[in-house]
């Protein structure tokens, strides 16, 4: 597989935040995604769950089904309880063919509640970690049994947010556990996606690309901030318009082959889809030419 650029349907419709972007049907975000560009998407609340239904909404715009995120709760149950819970999911990413499984604890997470500033995100305790990193292993074994890599996805709000906390992560889990670089979550949490890059280069299997507004980051910061709050003033945005370096990440990502994906949570009234992801797509594209990825 080369790279592959894809979308995420949160650049029009919200998946934590129902309001922003309910009223853009699906139809009109494959329409423009496909318009643009792009040769995927990934899971939105928005898409069907069963594969035959899924593929007929795909099929018209040739856009494939890249993956899907998926709430874990490692935190609470075994790994044989989580494969259980995790099966109907599974199940559809394996009838599309997919190879990468989103995935994120969020038992305790507190990204999704508007409320809850970000410095009230859940820690794990050092003492946790092991347990935590035994049971995705086994998660991730067996996933990859039937094809499927897990990747983890670290995200503010959750007790994989900062570096350190990523650090922890890969040191516990063996290497059935791949990492999803989430360069706009990366720099939010203060770590170097660079370094992790870097760090992590022979465990990355799947990248999602998002820009940083530096001024919203120091303000949401400032005034602690949920993480609802800081993406409706616009902390993230695409590629290409923020702070970012994604050169220096890609180049730290030599020989990277897997699916790269645009994502920007904005308020879609305030940062049109069409015109942001346009002009994140062509960044993307102009990127990982330079850097000899594409």
């Amino acid at each position: 597989m080369t790279v592959r650029i894809g979308a995420n349907p949160i650049c029009w419709s919200n998946d934590d935040m129902l309001e922003l972007g309910d009223d853009i049907p699906l139809e009109t975000c494959l329409k423009e995604a496909s318009s643009v560009g792009f040769v995927g998407m990934e899971m939105g609340h928005k898409f069907p769950r069963q594969a035959p239904a899924l593929k007929a909404a795909l099929a018209p715009f040739g856009l494939a089904f890249v993956s899907g995120w998926y709430s874990c709760e490692l935190l609470l149950r075994d790994a044989d309880a989580e494969l259980r819970a995790l099966r109907p999911h599974l199940d559809l990413l394996k009838a599309m063919g997919c190879n990468v499984l989103v995935f994120a604890e969020t038992s305790n997470a507190i990204h999704g509640n508007v409320a809850r500033p970000l410095s009230q995100r859940p820690v794990l305790p050092a003492d946790g970690w092991k347990r935590f990193g035994q049971r995705m292993t086994e998660v991730a074994a067996a996933t990859l049994a039937e094809g499927v890599r897990l990747v983890y996805h670290h995200h503010m709000g959750t007790v994989v947010q900062a570096e350190a906390e990523i650090d922890a992560l890969m040191a516990a889990t063996g290497p059935e556990v791949h990492l999803l670089l989430d360069t706009g979550h990366a720099v939010f949490a203060g770590a170097d996606p660079v370094a992790l890059a870097r760090r992590y280069r022979s465990r990355i299997s799947h990248v999602h690309t998002k820009d940083i507004r530096a001024a919203v980051m120091a303000e949401s910061r400032a005034q602690d901030r949920s993480f609802l709050q800081a993406v409706v003033a616009g902390v993230f945005t695409v590629p290409g318009d923020g702070m970012i370096d994604f050169a220096a990440v890609f180049r730290e990502l030599p020989g990277y082959a897997g699916w790269v994906v645009l994502e920007a949570e904005q308020d879609p009234v305030k940062a049109n889809p069409l015109a942001y992801t346009t002009k994140g797509y062509a960044h993307l594209r102009r990127v990982l030419a330079e850097t000899g990825l594409l």
